[in-house]
């Protein structure tokens, strides 16, 4: 609920088709009761009522204008009301209310899932003062702690690299399974450090967080400590590193190298001093991280062998898995330039951000495309070029909805199935190249 000037809620609610009078009886029980209106400057007449359905003369009511359809199989559109507050005074078979006070609240304004979120500070006050907090099953805290859903960021690059060990005729079952729970416990580690380093910053000041961007919100919502924040994203840091230090010592001493090149950059992204992510390279770090990195270190784990063909079949999925932050990062960027978060979003116009998009996609799928031609990847990894089709939707969206951080919605998730669906259909490839 926003509080709003009288003289403005009084021309707001003439908009509206009908009002609702309100107040106590003489029993100590609500009335409310329907009836049209007129308003005129501070004071707005409503009638003709009954006279046994009025309030008593001087008495406050609430009159509230609102306009809400139901909208079957959906839930409702054109959330909006206006409230009046005032004493109420008999004049014939109507009534007049002064108004001295107002609020309201109208979607079209302000989302509900913002309004939501502007009140979370008043609901945690309420809570506070009743010796309470918001309490969440543990593993719920937990999966929203690490966004596990992002999970595909590493499956995916990890699942390229033992494809085209498979392909080499190289793959072992239990090196890829040790790397793949490396890299996972790394890419939660980092997610948590993300949480930690913008819990003040840029999360702090965002009223519009969905569930691809603005953060966990576990810190916002009081569900977790930083303590205890801390000490999970150390563990998982440390889980990483036990494993990679053992990978290093059984198969390769390069693996030691991709591994703290990968911390660093996850941590560097937006932890100080690196920041990376301020300087408008969020980017370029995952595209490496969660490209080459993975797929090469998973190869090299599981073979004990560099390979380029590895390297070159992660570049359309780190350029992809890249462009999964960039857009996510549309519905944050109020809150980033406003903390001077310097992302290529803030630092681009909108048209800047869109052909950025769309030339970025292209050039992944040309790499698919020339991959076969150019002797490094098999011809069966072409099956994934139909997956550009689910860029589209992401376009459409981006060009529709850019302001409007609820409208991105179908957008976001559209973009994490393109990655998605290209890093699988390039796995499938690698592998049935190998099988046929």
């Amino acid at each position: 609920m926003v509080r709003l000037a009288v003289e403005e809620a009084v021309r707001r609610g003439a908009s509206y088709p009908h009002a609702v009078l309100s107040w106590v009886d003489t029993d100590g029980f609500p009335v409310s009761v329907a009836g049209p209106f007129r308003s005129a400057g501070e004071e707005v007449r409503v009638g003709p009522l009954s006279g046994s359905v009025r309030p008593a003369a001087g008495q406050e009511v609430c009159l509230t204008f609102s306009h809400i359809r139901p909208q079957p199989g959906v839930g409702y559109d054109q959330r909006r009301y206006v409230n009046l507050w005032g004493p109420a005074t008999e004049d014939g078979d109507e009534v007049a209310i002064r108004a001295v006070r107002a609020s309201g609240w109208d979607e079209a304004e302000t989302p509900f899932v913002e309004y939501a979120e502007r009140n979370v500070g008043t609901g945690l006050a309420f809570l506070a003062e009743r010796g309470r907090r918001p309490r969440l099953p543990a593993f719920w805290r937990f999966f929203l702690a690490t966004r596990l859903p992002f999970l595909t960021a590493t499956i995916v690059p990890v699942a390229l690299g033992g494809a085209v060990a498979a392909h080499d005729g190289r793959f072992a079952w239990g090196w890829w399974l040790l790397a793949l729970v490396s890299a996972v416990a790394a890419h939660l580690g980092i997610n948590i450090a993300n949480d930690l380093a913008d819990a003040e910053g840029s999360d702090a000041v965002n009223v519009t967080p969905t569930p691809f961007s603005g953060g966990s919100r576990v810190l916002q919502y009081e569900l977790m400590s930083r303590q205890r924040l801390l000490a999970l994203a150390l563990a998982m840091f440390g889980v990483s590193a036990a494993i990679g230090l053992w990978l290093a010592a059984a198969r390769s001493w390069w693996l030691l190298a991709l591994g703290a090149a990968g911390l660093v950059l996850g941590a560097g992204y937006s932890v100080p001093p690196l920041r990376l992510v301020h300087r408008g390279l969020g980017e370029p770090v995952v595209a490496l991280g969660f490209g080459p990195l993975m797929t090469a270190g998973t190869y090299l784990a599981v073979t004990r062998d560099w390979s380029w063909p590895a390297v070159y079949a992660s570049l359309p999925v780190g350029i992809l898995i890249a462009l999964v932050l960039y857009v996510n990062q549309v519905p944050d960027r109020r809150a980033d330039e406003a903390v001077g978060k310097r992302t290529l979003i803030v630092r681009w116009s909108r048209e800047r951000v869109i052909g950025a998009y769309a030339a970025s996609v292209a050039v992944a799928f040309a790499l698919i495309a020339l991959g076969p031609v150019l002797d490094d990847q098999p011809a069966w990894t072409l099956i994934a070029l139909p997956a550009i089709a689910l860029a589209r939707p992401v376009l459409t969206g981006l060009r529709e909805s850019y302001d409007a951080p609820y409208g991105l919605l179908k957008a976001m998730a559209a973009n994490i199935g393109l990655h998605f669906a290209t890093g699988l259909l390039l796995t499938a490839g690698w592998l049935l190249a190998a099988v046929l």
